[in-house]
């Protein structure tokens, strides 16, 4: 026969089990050039698995990572996969650091099964919007808040780890300030309310959190913090008896039961329950309904808090996948300084897709661009916007009609990972395009031989005094006008078109003696069809004049020379003095 007070133990722990094993609650300017091919798409079709059973899922599940089917090959696949690529990188750093308490079970699942960096970007956009009380805003409160929580729970409630790993911190971070704090940092003699048993004890350090409301808890929430070790780590606990400091010295420390001998302090270890706190004036069974309340409390506590705004999810996906406006969007990375990246972010419209009205026998057409750099954490680094406007004579319009508008905006920005979200509107045409990817900005700063982007471009010449540094298109002294590449394809050029090849190097040995670098320089072109070289030459610094650390590259080549393909063009670049090298590529097409 098993003892009452065990048999309530034992319930009571089959319950906390069932709870706490509950899931988580849930500048106006413009240049044209020629034509690349006319088709930018680029179909594909995904092969349906001909041994599923359940219906395929539709267009819109498969793109909202919370909604796509992905099987358990897969699941391991990406899970492996998430444990390499993301393990010490931001990511992991937003999934275990950031968010670990706000993200429920569902989304972080989800979140380890994408399989690349622009699937979590958009993961990560959408984790935010959710949670938008404001969505018509650029600003996010409920994200600034959250991470100003962050910041000061690191700087109030750290002992020995981070703020925000404590339970202190982590239920300011989930719940906000505390309506009202009773604080007891030394702890010493305490007189307990009724309710815990009355009588007068001496108890270690504790702290008493208030919330008059919190959303799917309940009212008047009392939360205790006790620092028994007396080394700063105040932990939430279920027993309010965990703060009495003498609750293991017989004979101190007695509750009024107790001193009236009603009651026996061993009686505290032997009748089961929740709490050591002993009798106290309520009956037998209300004592057990308040333990039930406060173990569901403790429960929810312990869990992420509900989304608020889950009817915003169809808004966010909306916003991923709406592309009216067709564009093509590049971006490249020049080093500046040690901690300073320029970062030139090319946008190319195609003129038959700009809405064209008629002014006086001229065809006006107006497009505004917008663009927006967020970190990892969305605090948004730069923005820009501005219109492109392109007036084309009336009888020239449909010669004119396969010819592109290409913009530029270059921004400076400090190494790391960003997110760039472009929209473009067609005023005349009243339509809209957006563009969102991930950026990963180098980091230019250690000794390592490093190069910015190999740019094809269309045009490259050196630029006035007066226009060194500012304008479109100007990379320090020179114009450097990329062809942007439309998605999927390479850069297409005419023959008779010449065709540039621009490229920085950073980081070269300075010999000792002669305080030159010594470097040598490969130039490949390659016919992506056939695998057969049709350029080779090679330079070296010691034919390049007075260089030092860092070097521009320029070739030029008439693709006149060229039968009409695929190519791509590799530079190797050797440093004879570290032993290191570099090999970017790229491609680019003749027709």
């Amino acid at each position: 026969m098993l003892r009452p007070g065990l048999l309530t133990r034992f319930s009571l722990f089959l319950l906390a089990c069932g709870l706490m094993g509950l899931p988580a609650i849930s500048a106006k300017a413009s240049d044209d050039t020629q034509n690349p091919p006319a088709d930018q798409s680029a179909p594909s079709a995904a092969k349906s698995d001909t041994k599923a059973k359940a219906p395929a899922a539709s267009e819109e599940e498969t793109s909202d990572p919370l909604k796509r089917p992905v099987d358990a090959k897969r699941k391991k696949q990406n899970g492996k996969s998430f444990n390499k690529e993301v393990m010490g990188k931001e990511y992991k750093e937003w999934l275990e650091q950031d968010v670990p308490y706000i993200i429920t079970d569902d989304e972080r699942k989800a979140f380890k099964q994408l399989s690349n960096d622009e699937e979590r970007e958009k993961f990560i956009e959408a984790f935010w919007d959710r949670r938008n009380p404001n969505p018509d805003s650029e600003d996010n409160e409920f994200k600034d808040e959250h991470y100003r929580r962050i910041e000061y729970a690191n700087d109030h409630y750290a002992a020995g780890v981070p703020g925000w790993k404590t339970d202190r911190g982590r239920i300011y971070i989930v719940y906000g300030p505390p309506d009202e704090v009773e604080s007891h940092p030394s702890g010493g003699q305490y007189q307990r309310p009724i309710e815990e048993g009355g009588g007068e004890t001496s108890t270690y350090p504790f702290e008493k959190w208030r919330y008059r409301h919190l959303d799917n808890i309940g009212e008047q929430v009392e939360i205790e913090f006790v620092d028994d070790c007396m080394c700063g780590a105040y932990e939430m606990t279920l027993d309010r008896s965990k703060k009495d400091a003498l609750l293991m010295v017989p004979g101190a420390g007695l509750t009024m039961y107790e001193q009236f001998g009603m009651a026996n302090k061993a009686d505290r270890f032997t009748n089961g329950g929740l709490e050591r706190l002993g009798v106290n004036s309520m009956d037998q069974t209300t004592n057990q309904a308040k333990q039930f309340e406060r173990l569901e409390q403790f429960a929810k506590l312990n869990s992420a808090p509900a989304i608020k705004f889950k009817d915003l999810e169809e808004v966010v996906k909306s916003k991923i996948t709406y592309n009216a406006m067709p564009f093509d969007v590049r971006t490249d990375y020049v080093k500046i300084t040690n901690d300073t990246v320029l970062v030139p972010v090319s946008v190319q419209l195609r003129n038959r897709d700009i809405t064209f009205t008629d002014k006086d026998g001229v065809q006006h057409g107006v497009v505004n661009i917008f663009g927006r750099l967020t970190s990892i954490s969305g605090k948004v680094a730069q923005t820009f916007e501005d219109t492109v406007m392109a007036d084309v004579p009336s009888e020239l319009l449909a010669r004119e009609a396969e010819n592109y508008k290409v913009y530029q905006k270059a921004v400076p920005l400090k190494p790391g990972r960003y997110k760039l979200d472009v929209v473009v509107k067609d005023v005349n045409g009243d339509r809209v395009g957006t563009w969102s990817r991930g950026l990963e900005v180098p980091d230019y700063s250690d000794e390592k031989l490093s190069n910015s982007t190999l740019i094809v471009a269309d045009d490259v010449e050196p630029v006035p005094t007066t226009s060194v540094g500012t304008g479109m298109f100007v990379i320090g002294t020179t114009k450097v006008r990329p062809r942007v590449a439309p998605q999927n394809k390479p850069a297409l050029f005419k023959r008779g078109q010449k065709v540039n090849f621009w490229m920085q190097v950073y980081n070269l040995s300075v010999d000792d003696k002669t305080h030159k670098p010594s470097a040598t320089f490969e130039y490949d072109i390659v016919n992506t069809a056939t695998n057969k070289p049709v350029v080779h030459s090679v330079d070296s610094s010691d034919k390049m004049g007075n260089v030092g650390e860092q070097v521009t590259l320029h070739k030029a080549l008439a693709s006149a020379n060229l039968d009409p393909g695929v190519y791509k063009i590799e530079i190797k670049v050797s440093d004879n003095i570290s032993k290191q090298t570099v090999g970017p590529s790229a491609t680019f097409a003749v027709e």
